[in-house]
């Protein structure tokens, strides 16, 4: 099967300063994948060496099966940047005409699209108003509104929520996912880490231009934080046994009387039903076990180490 994006050992030098080190990495058809990474981690560059707006220094790769920088496979791809500066003497409806017919879209057919998009992203009835009256929420709308012009099968989003509200987030969300449904790819650029969390299939932790871990977001592999609420009575003895689970140690709360509550990291919630059978088969008196899913932002500072997205 054809990969949507598939590069090895992508490498950008400028003069002295290495931007991207050794990139390497696969995006699937049909899949949304989360770049991340701390600022001045090299995802920028790397987005345009996959674009083919700049040249590698080393290191190959293809987009749509076809060589970065092909013009075909860019004609199937979707842009939005984020730090984009659109002509604001034109109207919504202007700014989509002339890219579309960039794409070579003409004609009865572009207006149809452009009809479709504006009312998709919400922006039927600004359709006509100059960009400059635009707020920064309807200006990133219209930004996702030329992304989709021409039907993409691969779509670059950087920082595609910002500036949006709960509503507009949701929005692009939904996008996201009918993007998706019609086998098209997604590359996601965000710090939200929340979004990225609940739109990501799987998603890359990349630090000075080098990938240093791939993962699917809906594995248990990630691992798990459960609380145990026990019988104080042989709780102590149980803490042994307990690390075959993973490490634990004691929890500060105050749970009912005669009960006490133990913090275990697992690094498989899967081991979670073997843990209460193991729990009750030892005689302990179990009066809860309750799970905490890590969340992607705690896996970020794991994996990234101090670095902190900015």
């Amino acid at each position: 099967m054809t990969h949507a994006i598939a590069v090895r050992g992508l490498r950008k030098q400028y003069g002295e300063k290495l931007a991207v080190n050794d990139l390497t990495l696969t995006v699937g058809q049909g899949e949304v994948f989360g770049f991340l990474g701390p600022n001045g981690a090299g995802k920028t560059t790397s987005v345009k060496m996959l674009l083919g707006l700049v040249s590698p220094s080393a290191g190959s790769g293809a987009l749509l099966g076809r060589p970065l920088g092909d013009v075909d496979a860019r004609a199937k791809v979707g842009f939005l940047p984020e730090h984009f500066r659109f002509h604001d003497w034109l109207s919504g409806r202007e700014f989509l005409r002339i890219h579309g017919r960039l794409f070579g879209l003409l004609g009865p057919a572009l207006e149809a699209r452009i009809d479709a998009l504006l009312k998709r992203v919400d922006l039927a009835d600004a359709g006509n108003r100059m960009l400059r009256t635009y707020s920064k929420g309807m200006t990133q709308r219209i930004g996702m509104a030329q992304a989709l012009l021409n039907q993409p099968r691969l779509v670059f989003l950087d920082e595609p929520t910002s500036g949006l509200d709960p509503l507009g987030r949701l929005l692009v969300r939904d996008l996201i996912a009918e993007l998706r449904a019609d086998g098209a790819s997604v590359f996601l650029n965000s710090h939200l880490l929340s979004e990225v969390e609940v739109t990501c299939d799987r998603v890359a932790f990349v630090k000075q231009g080098v990938v240093v871990r791939e993962m699917s977001l809906h594995e248990s592999t990630q691992g798990a934080d459960v609380t145990l609420t026990i019988g104080a009575a042989g709780a102590e003895a149980l803490r042994a046994g307990l690390l075959q689970f993973g490490t634990a140690q004691a929890n500060p709360a105050l749970p009912a009387p005669g009960a006490t509550m133990i913090d275990l990291h697992v690094s498989d919630e899967a081991r979670v039903p073997e843990l209460a059978r193991w729990l009750i088969g030892q005689g302990a008196d179990v009066y809860g076990i309750e799970i905490h899913r890590r969340s992607l932002e705690a896996l970020f500072l794991d994996v990234l180490g101090e670095e902190r997205a900015g």
